[in-house]
C-alpha cells in the first residue's frame, strides 16, 4: 500500500502531507521499507505484470 492513501490516526490528514510527528514518521518508516517496487502506484504494479505474463508467453509461443 501506498502511504499517499492513508490518513494519519492523530491528526486526520493523509499522512504523505506530514502535519504531525507521527505523519511524518510514518511516511519516513514506509519510505525506507519500500523497496524498489515501493513507490510504484497499483496501476503501474498491474501494468507490470501484465508487461511480464505477455513477455513469458511470447517466450513460450517461439520456443513451442
Amino acid at each position: 500500500m501506498t502511504y499517499d492513501r492513508l490518513v494519519c490516526a492523530n491528526c486526520a490528514a493523509p499522512v504523505s502531507e506530514g502535519r504531525c510527528r507521527v505523519c511524518r514518521a510514518h511516511r519516513a518508516r514506509m519510505q525506507q521499507e519500500g523497496g524498489p517496487l515501493g513507490g510504484l502506484s497499483p496501476a503501474a504494479l498491474l501494468a507490470l505484470v501484465a508487461l511480464l505474463v505477455a513477455a513469458v508467453a511470447l517466450l513460450v509461443h517461439r520456443t513451442a
